[in-house]
């Protein structure tokens, strides 16, 4: 996954649309960006890493279930054995005994397969439960969260969020992030990624050069949102942008393009964190 951070250049323009800034503020600025720059590169090199692995354990389940599906035709055809054996009788007890411990034996591996696959299957469901224990059913309502190969995307449409044709936080959004920020708090070693998307509409709004910038500053003012509002440690967020160049809808079509303009809030547990999870159970749901 490549991301865009907010550049330092349009950090520069938004100070100097507002006035003219000192050379030590502007050195200040870029030295920030500098750091942004270097946590993102750190991030996705242990976002490559956690898909790696998790690519791998996918190919094992697939793996797993064409396994399963050539044990069981394996088995169907030792029963049709079994069943000529048992009405021929040409066919001594001796055959008979051989094909019943195949059976057996291909009946256990088939259920050793399913057990292992049940476990991977699991994952998703004991993740999501861990993550969001801290929401009550009422709040889940206004919170989407999904699981795709162990991490977690938590989708929230532009206009929950931002005011009309602004990157500026909206009033109503508080009690949204307020919740999200519960989540991540919740699992304080949890990699987080704020990542902006837009339409493929041009953006017209002044200072801003293109669809790149505005995803790029509509995720920066979530992750200023949930610093300074809510109380979520800076150290664990990045905001990036992916512009237009993600989309999960059609463009062609009105409800294509607000599908598209969506703030994507990803949790990452590390690999290791991960795959602790496979020996959890999933806990139960709060009422």
């Amino acid at each position: 996954m490549k991301l865009s951070i907010l550049p330092a250049a349009l950090l520069a323009i938004a100070f100097l649309s507002q006035g003219c800034v000192s050379n030590k503020k502007f050195t200040e600025l870029q030295s920030n960006y500098t750091d942004l720059q270097n946590k993102n590169t750190e991030l996705s090199k242990k976002y490559d890493e956690s898909q790696q692995g998790l690519s791998s354990s996918t190919s094992r389940v697939k793996s797993l279930e064409e396994q399963i599906t050539s044990e069981r035709s394996n088995v169907a055809a030792l029963q049709a054995a079994l069943d000529k054996c048992l009405t021929s009788s040409g066919q001594g007890n001796m055959n008979i005994s051989k094909l019943v411990d195949e059976i057996n034996s291909s009946n256990k591996y088939i259920q050793h397969l399913v057990n292992t696959k049940n476990k991977s299957d699991s994952l998703n469901l004991v993740l999501t439960n861990n993550l969001t224990r801290s929401l009550s059913r009422e709040e889940m309502q206004d919170v989407d969260v999904q699981v795709l190969k162990g991490v977690v995307y938590i989708s929230l449409a532009d206009n929950m969020l931002y005011k009309s044709g602004s990157y500026d936080i909206s009033d109503k959004a508080g009690q949204t992030l307020s919740k999200i920020a519960k989540i991540i708090k919740d699992y304080n070693d949890y990699d987080v990624l704020i990542e902006g998307n837009t339409d493929a509409v041009p953006i017209t709004l002044p200072n801003i050069r293109n669809n790149w910038d505005l995803s790029a500053l509509r995720a920066s003012s979530v992750v200023q949102s949930l610093q300074t509002t809510y109380g979520v440690d800076p150290k664990r967020l990045t905001a990036g942008g992916r512009g237009e160049y993600n989309p999960i809808a059609d463009n062609t079509t009105d409800a294509g393009k607000a599908k598209n303009r969506r703030t994507q809030i990803i949790i990452t547990p590390k690999l290791d964190q991960f795959m602790d999870l496979i020996g959890k159970a999933p806990e139960a749901k709060k009422p």
